[in-house]
């Protein structure tokens, strides 16, 4: 079935059209990290990341996009999201410098954020979990938790100076990973983290550390993976925290691996075993 007439469709041909404002207010700029989430807003953009997020039960508040779309990649996500909804459309043109990108796909969608779950909700009864401490990138953000999804993370802790997850570009890497796995942001992990049994991993570059493959990780019932921040790891004080330091073991002189590939690394290492 085509959208039909009496969708809420909406040509916009005006930058200082004040409907679609929310389009060019939430830029990835102004949802780099945690207090993005006080607007209450997050844009998805692609029609396969969009479905995503409408099954993990996330209410849409509008949609942009090309006036192709319409009857084209969108059709069935207009049809899901109902009479009322606002449809915005206008050219390409008009998008990219309303947006300030060009779309992938040509639509985005603003949702309506959900209360995070708590520490306990994504930790307790758990087997895996991934802690991000400072990880500011959102490209390794949505990778992370691609490979989280993947490799049977179950649950993810950010600090508070990690990217927020529903960074635009964030929720697109992923694939909408961001979607399928529980998340929350986290003040003390240590704290937490031991109060429910788990043993912490600190993914460090130290003399002391032991070898991911180690006799010493394969049957620790409850893991949890501390990643840190792009250029300069985690904190001494995080590691001296923690109770293991690790370290993947590597050839040719390399010594380290970008974030989000250590993660793919360990998650899959370090996976519950049937």
């Amino acid at each position: 079935m085509k959208p039909s007439a009496t969708h809420n469709i909406i040509e916009i041909a005006s930058l200082s059209d004040e409907r679609v404002s929310v389009y060019a207010q939430l830029r990835d700029g102004n949802l780099r990290h945690h207090t993005a989430s006080q607007t209450g807003i997050f844009i998805a953009e692609s029609p396969k990341v969009i479905r995503v997020a409408l099954e993990a039960g996330y209410m849409p508040l509008s949609l942009l996009c090309e006036a192709r779309h319409i009857y084209g990649d969108c059709k069935d996500i207009i049809e899901e999201i109902g009479y009322d909804t606002p449809i915005y459309t206008g050219s390409r043109d008009i998008l990219a410098m309303l947006t300030g990108y060009t779309l992938t796909r040509g639509v985005l969608c603003a949702m309506e954020r959900r209360p995070l779950p708590t520490v306990s909700d994504v930790v307790g009864g758990k087997h895996r979990i991934a802690v991000l401490d400072g990880v500011c990138e959102s490209t390794n953000t949505g990778s992370i938790f691609r490979a989280a999804a993947a490799l049977g993370i179950d649950g993810i802790l950010l600090s508070r100076t990690s990217c927020d997850p529903l960074n635009r570009r964030s929720i697109r890497v992923s694939m909408g990973a961001v979607f399928r796995i529980p998340w929350t942001w986290i003040d003390s992990p240590f704290d937490e983290l031991n109060k429910f049994g788990y043993k912490t991993l600190a993914m460090a570059l130290k003399p002391t550390s032991i070898p991911l493959d180690s006799e010493e990780l394969k049957d620790i019932p409850q893991i949890a993976i501390i990643l840190g921040t792009e250029g300069d790891g985690l904190s001494d004080n995080v590691i001296h925290q923690a109770d293991y330091s690790v370290i993947i073991p590597m050839h040719h002189n390399i010594d380290s691996l970008n974030v989000a590939s250590a993660a793919a690394v360990t998650f899959w290492q370090l996976r519950k075993r049937q």
